[in-house]
C-alpha cells in the first residue's frame, strides 16, 4: 500500500508526470488535450484532486474553443492507472458543460478488448450518447495521423514499442494473448522526471 501524499503534492506530481497536455491540434484545427494512462498514478491520487487539478490547470487552458482528446490507453493497468468506475463516473460529472460541448473527438489509442466492451455496455450508462459519438478507436499509431497532424503532438516510445508487438503477435488486439513478453520501463516516480521517456515528435 503507497503512503499517502499531500494535496499539493499529488497535483505536482501530475503536473510533473504530463499526465495531462495541451499541445498541438488535429486536421480539423481543434486544440488536442493528451492524456497518457500509464502516467496515471491512481494510487496516489485521490478523484477529488484530480477533479480539482482538472478545474483550475486544464480546463481553463482550453478556453471556449472546440477541441479533441487524445487518450493513450498502452500499457494501462487497471489497478494502477485507472481511478475506478465510481471515479471516472464522479470525474466526468465534474467536467463543466461547456467543456463536454466543446470536446468534438475522442481518439482513443490501443483500447484492447476490455476496453472496447467496457465502454460498449457500462461506458453508455456511464457517460451520456454525446461523448461515445466522439469515440474514435485507434489500433495502431500510424491510424492516429489520419486525424492528427504528425508533427503536433508527441507519443511516447512504449506505445511505438506496443505497435511494433502487434505486428507480429495481432491477437494481443483482442485480448487472446498476453503482452507481457515484452517487460517495459516501470511507471514514471517522484523522483524521475517524465523526460526519461523517450517521447518521438514525427516531423
Amino acid at each position: 500500500m503507497c503512503a499517502p501524499i499531500s494535496e499539493l503534492e499529488q497535483e505536482e506530481l501530475l503536473e510533473k508526470l504530463e499526465v495531462f497536455k495541451i499541445k498541438g491540434r488535429d486536421k480539423h484545427g481543434r486544440k488536442i488535450l493528451r492524456i497518457i494512462g500509464k502516467f496515471f498514478p491512481a494510487r496516489l491520487i485521490t478523484v477529488e484532486v484530480l477533479k480539482r487539478y482538472l478545474e483550475e490547470r486544464v480546463f481553463p487552458k482550453l478556453g471556449k474553443r472546440k477541441f479533441a482528446v487524445l487518450y493513450v490507453h498502452t500499457d494501462v493497468q487497471r489497478g494502477e492507472n485507472l481511478p475506478g468506475i465510481s471515479g471516472l463516473r464522479s470525474i466526468y460529472d465534474a467536467i463543466p458543460a461547456n467543456v463536454k460541448e466543446n470536446l468534438e473527438a475522442f481518439y482513443f489509442i490501443h483500447p484492447g478488448l476490455q476496453a472496447r466492451l467496457f465502454l460498449a455496455t457500462l461506458g453508455r450508462f456511464l457517460f451520456n450518447a454525446g461523448l461515445y459519438g466522439k469515440l474514435k478507436y485507434i489500433s495502431r499509431v500510424d491510424f492516429l495521423w489520419e486525424h492528427v497532424k504528425r508533427n503536433e503532438v508527441e507519443i511516447p516510445e512504449f506505445v511505438f514499442d506496443h505497435d511494433e508487438d502487434l505486428e507480429y503477435r495481432p491477437m494481443m488486439d483482442y485480448g487472446l494473448e498476453s503482452d507481457h513478453a515484452r517487460v517495459y520501463g516501470g511507471a514514471p516516480t517522484m523522483d524521475s522526471p517524465v523526460t526519461t521517456y523517450s517521447m518521438r515528435c514525427i516531423s
